[in-house]
């Protein structure tokens, strides 16, 4: 599903990732681990297509997305690739629903194509009910789930998340944690999650460890 050969990335004198080998199957829950600096976030953005490697080829899906045109990467993000970050990220003067939809405007469909995806996944997220409550109305753990929904929407091989439990409670938190595995159980996404959270690292399929932009 995903594969990384010696992918290396500097900014300016500082090379962040030194040559990262990396597989990835399909359906697999992979947590990231290791000290701030250690390089976590540049290569899961590296791998999201969000930022290109200085040398070094990425595979997604079977795509050599490093070969892709800016334009064909964009689109290629779009329909396989969702993103969960630390903070929600959601528009506040939208509703849950439209958070969702977004991405899959961005995609090209109707809006009412769009509009039952998005109902279809927030039912299945357990939140139909906050359908039209906007940011300010939710909880943390339900603003967090609506982003989940957000990345699910385009039906993505690919679910990187960042720190994605890093501002909730412990219960939101766990609730957060199974919902992963829930979804891969259900749709067999692929997830790759930077995480601090030790817990959440013990119970993914494979823990991946930096240091010093090395994998250890």
């Amino acid at each position: 599903m995903i594969e990384l050969k010696n992918i290396t990335k500097s900014f300016g004198s500082l090379q962040v990732l030194k040559g990262i080998d990396l597989e990835i199957s399909k359906g697999e829950v992979v947590s990231i681990v290791g000290p701030s600096g250690a390089g976590k976030t540049t290569l899961l953005q590296i791998m999201g297509t969000l930022d290109r490697p200085d040398t070094g080829t990425l595979y997604v899906d079977g795509v050599a997305v490093n070969e892709l045109s800016e334009r064909k990467l964009s689109a290629f993000r779009n329909q396989h690739i969702g993103f969960v970050f630390q903070f929600h990220q959601l528009l506040p003067e939208f509703t849950a629903l439209e958070n969702v939809m977004i991405p899959a405007y961005i995609a090209g469909l109707s809006n009412k194509e769009a509009q039952g995806r998005a109902a279809e996944i927030l039912d299945l997220l357990g939140l139909s009910a906050r359908a039209l409550h906007k940011s300010n109305e939710l909880s943390g753990g339900e603003k967090q789930r609506v982003a989940v929904a957000r990345a699910l929407i385009n039906r993505p091989s690919v679910i990187l998340a960042d720190e994605p439990s890093g501002s909730l409670d412990t219960k939101n938190k766990e609730e957060l944690h199974q919902l992963f595995f829930d979804l891969r159980d259900k749709l067999q996404q692929t997830f790759v999650i930077v995480t601090h959270d030790e817990k959440l690292a013990t119970l993914t399929d494979r823990t991946i460890h930096m240091v010093d932009g090395l994998i250890v």
